[in-house]
């Protein structure tokens, strides 16, 4: 069965709103991997606008699950990654100004800067993965970097999806870019990821992907979260991911 990762950032963003010590980054994870999660993920940015360096070393002592960590090619947040050991990293592009991660990383650009990275916090033991849009060229540089994983980006996907339907061309299209991508992916030996976007409507046609490991999703969980409860959303997701 495809895995789950929780993104729970946005605890934590609803902490920072009023610089409160509340809701605890803690007890939703905690509940997270009650309900099922496999994974907890977090994004370490550069400028702290949600998660805390103190989240992430409280996150890396609380958990009984693995712990992902996104992050820039920061050096800044690179030694923050080598002194916490988290199971996971995903490098992602980062930009001030934006609300969320707009696009995945160019790593055929950054090839030698991404390999001295990747061969820092795999010395330490943890497991590297790339953040990339659907494109086959960015597969392979990830494979000539010496990542272990790739996280295919799938804000098209969903967005295509929300606006066009899964018959329109946009949609048709994206799914064969996700499908290559994925096809030469498993073919260098890379495990595959996804996530961006998902939620509990788009979820189910993305689980066909043959080879797929593991989903990242935050936003659409946390804000059903409000309705539902954090356990109850997160059992509801992973039970589309099993019915997909």
């Amino acid at each position: 069965m495809i895995k789950l990762g929780v993104n729970i950032d946005h605890i934590a963003t609803i902490r920072q709103a009023r610089k409160e010590d509340f809701p605890s980054l803690i007890k939703a994870a905690l509940i997270c991997e009650k309900s099922g999660a496999d994974s907890i993920t977090v994004h370490l940015r550069e400028d702290r606008r949600h998660i805390q360096d103190r989240d992430v070393y409280e996150l890396r002592k609380s958990l009984k699950t693995k712990l992902n960590l996104e992050m820039a090619a920061s050096e800044e947040i690179v030694e923050i990654a080598l002194d916490i050991k988290p199971d996971f990293v995903c490098m992602v592009p980062e930009k001030r100004r934006e609300l969320t991660t707009e696009g995945g990383l160019d790593v055929k650009t950054h090839k030698s800067k991404l390999a001295s990275i990747v061969a820092r916090l795999k010395k330490v033991g943890i497991i590297v993965s790339m953040f990339i849009d659907a494109d086959t060229e960015q597969v392979l540089s990830c494979s000539e970097v010496n990542a272990d994983m790739i996280e295919l980006h799938t804000g098209k996907y969903a967005k295509f999806f929300k606006e066009n339907g899964i018959a329109s061309a946009e949609f048709k299209e994206e799914m064969e870019k996700i499908s290559e991508a994925s096809r030469e992916a498993i073919q260098k030996g890379l495990i595959l990821n996804a996530g961006h976007g998902l939620d509990y409507d788009n979820i189910e046609r993305i689980c066909k992907v043959p080879g797929m490991n593991e989903f990242n999703i935050g936003f659409s969980i946390i804000a059903e979260s409000v309705f539902t409860g954090l356990g109850t959303a997160v059992k509801n997701m992973k039970g589309l991911i099993g019915k997909g």
